[in-house]
């Protein structure tokens, strides 16, 4: 049920009695080593103009201290707030002290050691696949915690648009079958709290940012998920949202300052022009609009011009990489935000971790958009936004609609509806930074299943979209279900028809399994295939609705031709001349280990493909072992 109300109204600061009570700080703790200069957000009641003091707990006694050293503090513009600047020398059980005339109330706080080597943590690349959970609607692996009674909404598995109990014990439950499938890393939508009292089961309308929402877990059992994942050799990312919080976050009835977030008399959404953020005729209005209009009615959006929002963001981020020790991060709507804070949240972060990988979802087109939020890009305006990775959604588009239509042709009218529209997205690779730190997908939790989007249903199809996104340049992205070609509960019902639980077992029919097996085959494979990894690309032009390219690095090449028409074709080995003389024409089929000599003659059938391993000097090798046999 949609939302009306006039927001001024909302946002109206409660009014506390003068009672100097510390209800919370955050961040939660901290560690000793950071780059980041710390600033404590204290909340509470009658904060404002409180002098702060801090001691170290020494045995069962507090004690002055060089420990923690305080740099300076200054108000909100709501009184329930202070923000206090401390520097941090030494470990230990800290408790501050705030004092306004004769009340005073205090706080313990933690300062950590930090883990050994932490900065230095390596993180997602072209080497790994990534495997997106829904996480309500995945596995179901602790039903008590389904409704809980400090959340407004329940479980409820009879409604498409329900929480339906997916949680952490369910994906703990889940490892070996993720990493089964070929993935390397995992990516689970937002699991922190997110208490709409409707549609909440999707986590992106924050309601506390440090906190695991109990429908899921708890902060500690993430914390262990995340190991676990780890022991088993898989890495974990932290899908996070700068751009809003839900309208259910606590600071809803009390903004520190009315700039917290964007204000509008009435509810006004976000225009979702993207190109307002670089177009140099664009007016000031429209990037007004684009930028502070709000996501949905439920999801105020935040102003990152607010240098203490900004700074709460960058410690927010580095909290949760170093308490859960996680290798990556995922950023919603990124293009929504105010781009130059975010360019500083993003600088400020990978200080912290030179390596971190964070990917940003900029869900536009074409290539030349998409490239522009890409850090160390050469954007005409000079804009560099330090974001490392972006999703390559031309390439999703382009591989979706080549798949989608079982009688294109060759020709003019049929030209969006065959695969060699992937040809003209790849041919826009030089507009990209790192054209290796993209991440390639054929679906995720906001369209339909790949299943349901290939002509006839085919899940023939599926496997050649599975091909390509496993040998092409870039990070592969699978999202829940799509490695065994599920489909979506109902397609007229948008996102809740799509979000459907893992099936296992007795639920896949044949055709799934035998599409679980080959996907998992092929994602296997990919893990030690470096040419797969760092290698360049060659691509041909092709008619007959098939493409074919090479990816190739030092002295191995790998060809691979994917025929999405109906028909049988033959392989033109003869346009692959340039790449042949080097590489040779005798090749290992490597899904099979088969032999394969690219001549003339080599036909694909229909919708399928053809992969081929090929190394400097192969046919010599086997010309001389060969003449030994004689």
């Amino acid at each position: 049920m949609k939302r009306t109300f006039i927001i001024t109204m909302m946002l109206a600061v409660v009014t506390l009695a003068n009672a100097l009570d510390i209800q919370r700080v955050e961040p939660l703790s901290w560690w000793t080593g950071m780059k980041l200069p710390l600033t404590l957000m204290f909340q509470g009641e009658d904060l404002q103009d409180a002098e702060v003091t801090v001691q170290k707990q020494v045995k069962n006694k507090f004690a002055p201290t060089e420990g923690i050293q305080i740099r300076g503090q200054h108000n909100a513009e709501s009184k329930n707030y202070l923000f206090v600047d401390v520097t941090v020398n030494e470990p230990g059980t800290y408790r501050f002290m705030l004092k306004n005339g004769k009340n005073k109330c205090y706080c313990k706080y933690i300062i950590n050691e930090r883990r050994e080597g932490s900065a230095k943590r390596p993180s997602f690349t072209s080497a790994d696949c990534i495997y997106l959970i829904m996480s309500d609607r995945f596995v179901d692996g602790d039903a008590a915690n389904n409704s809980t009674q400090n959340t407004l909404e329940k479980g409820n598995k009879a409604s498409l648009d329900g929480r339906w109990g997916g949680d952490i014990q369910g994906i703990i439950n889940s490892l070996d079958y993720i990493k089964s499938t070929g993935a390397t890393a995992i990516w689970p939508t937002p699991l922190l709290l997110d208490n709409e009292p409707d549609w909440s089961y999707h986590g992106y309308a924050c309601g506390d940012y440090y906190h695991i929402d109990p429908r899921f877990g708890s902060n500690e059992l993430y914390k262990e998920m995340i190991a676990q994942a780890h022991a088993k050799g898989l890495k974990f990312l932290m899908d996070i949202v700068t751009n809003h919080c839900g309208l259910a976050h606590w600071w809803m009835q009390d903004l520190p300052y009315q700039d917290w977030v964007h204000q509008f008399p009435t509810f006004t959404r976000s225009i979702n022009q993207f190109t307002t953020s670089y177009d140099p005729n664009a007016s000031q209005y429209d990037l007004t609009m684009h930028e502070n209009g709000w996501f949905d009615t439920h999801m105020p959006d935040m102003n990152l011009d607010n240098p203490d929002l900004l700074q709460y963001f960058k410690q927010w981020a580095i909290w949760w990489v170093e308490f859960a020790d996680l290798d990556g991060l995922r950023v919603d709507t990124y293009p929504y935000n105010e781009k130059h804070p975010m360019s500083e949240w993003c600088k400020a972060v990978r200080e912290e971790y030179p390596n971190l990988n964070i990917v940003g979802e900029c869900w536009t087109r074409p290539t030349t958009a998409v490239a522009y939020w890409q850090a160390g890009a050469k954007n005409p305006d000079g804009f560099n936004s330090n974001l490392p990775a972006v999703m390559d959604f031309p390439l999703e588009e382009a591989i979706r609609a080549g798949l989608a239509h079982s009688d294109a042709r060759d020709g003019w009218d049929d030209q969006d509806k065959r695969i060699s529209q992937v040809y003209h997205v790849l041919a826009q690779d030089m507009y990209y930074a790192d054209v290796n730190n993209v991440l390639v997908f054929i679906g995720n939790h906001d369209m339909d299943h790949i299943a349901d989007m290939v002509a006839d249903n085919d899940l023939r199809r599926v496997k050649l979209a599975d091909v390509l996104i496993a040998t092409m340049r870039g990070i592969p992205q699978v999202f829940q279900g799509d490695e065994y070609g599920q489909r979506s509960a109902d397609l007229s019902r948008g996102h809740s028809g799509l979000r459907r639980p893992l099936m296992t077992g007795d639920e896949l029919s044949q055709d799934q399994k035998d599409l679980l097996a080959f996907h998992s085959k092929l994602f296997l494979w990919r893990q030690n295939e470096k040419v797969l990894h760092k290698g360049k690309t060659m691509h041909f032009y092709s008619e007959n609705n098939t493409y074919a390219f090479f990816r190739y690095l030092g002295d191995e090449a790998i060809l691979v031709f994917v025929n999405a028409g109906k028909d049988a074709v033959e392989v033109p080995v003869d346009h692959y001349k340039e790449m042949l003389d080097v590489y040779g024409t005798l090749g290992i089929q490597p899904l099979d280990g088969k032999p394969v000599t690219l001549k003339e003659g080599l036909k694909v059938p229909g919708l399928g493909f053809l992969i081929v391993k090929l190394q400097k000097g192969a046919q010599k090798k086997e010309l001389f072992r060969h003449k030994l046999e004689m």
